[in-house]
């Protein structure tokens, strides 16, 4: 099964999309406190529709959290971030990979990615959103 992992979202509305599509694609989210809402607002449920209840979600306090209690997540984690030089179209992802986002306002902290830099890839993004 593929994995999102959300570090420290910020926007409800983001992570209640994310976790609708998770649904749709039978996809384990996982979330990484601190998280910028609370999991009962408004705006995280109506992003997710009647879909969140569906989802399957887990919470961890911290990154080292997440780590401990996903062991097999090591070697098999790729990073989204506009630093890496890896397209993420050019990996072959396993069939129970896990796939990073940080922060909408900060991205992946620096040294989870110097620290994983193989592993980091970019969605590219063209035009005024670059």
């Amino acid at each position: 099964m593929m994995n999102i992992v959300l570090l420290e979202p910020e926007m409800p509305s983001n992570t209640g999309n994310i976790g609708r599509t998770c649904v749709a694609t039978q996809t384990r989210l996982h979330l990484i406190e601190p998280l910028g809402f609370k999991l009962n607002e408004k705006a995280l449920k109506r992003a997710g529709l009647d879909y969140w209840d569906k989802l399957d979600v887990t919470v961890y306090s911290d990154y080292k959290d997440f780590l401990e209690r996903n062991p097999q997540a090591s070697g098999n984690m790729y990073f989204a971030t506009t630093k890496a030089r890896k397209v993420y179209s050019d990996v072959t992802y396993g069939p129970d990979c896990y796939l990073m986002f940080g922060r909408e306002s900060a991205g992946i902290p620096e040294e989870i990615l110097v620290d994983n830099e193989d592993h980091c890839i970019r969605i590219p993004m063209w035009g005024t959103v670059s």
